[in-house]
């Protein structure tokens, strides 16, 4: 069991509409604590009724669905950096295609000095 920061504390207070201290009435008299996973299963052998263990079994069960949501969350993460390095290298490709593109097109408008193809007029001129 450990204390729970101030933080802590206004974040669950928001989320399970705990009274808030106004004028030295309400609010919490004490500082509220929490259990780890290990302090759970150590808490549900020490007590013995049915409601007791039902209620510990499910807070068990909670902690391996937060387990299980942080490895989703990080596998997550890891697919969009992958995504994100993956977009960042299509980018420059796409923009070197782009210039070349570009260079080309300006180089086509260019006049020549002599005219595409065989011409028997040059031929005889040499």
């Amino acid at each position: 069991m450990f204390p729970l920061s101030a933080q802590e504390v206004t974040r669950l207070r928001s989320q399970i509409v705990t009274s808030k201290p106004v004028e030295g009435r309400g609010g919490r008299r004490y500082q509220l604590h929490a259990f780890t996973e290990q302090g759970v299963a150590m808490l549900s052998s020490v007590l013995r009724s049915e409601a007791a263990v039902r209620v510990n079994i499910e807070i068990m069960r909670a902690f391996v669905r937060l387990r299980r949501a942080a490895i989703a969350s990080e596998q997550v993460m890891a697919l969009v950096e992958d995504l994100s390095k993956r977009v960042e290298t299509q980018d420059a490709v796409i923009a070197d295609i782009v210039e070349s593109i570009r260079q080309i097109v300006e180089g086509s408008g260019s006049s020549r000095t002599r005219p595409i193809g065989f011409t028997a007029d040059l031929e005889l001129d040499q």
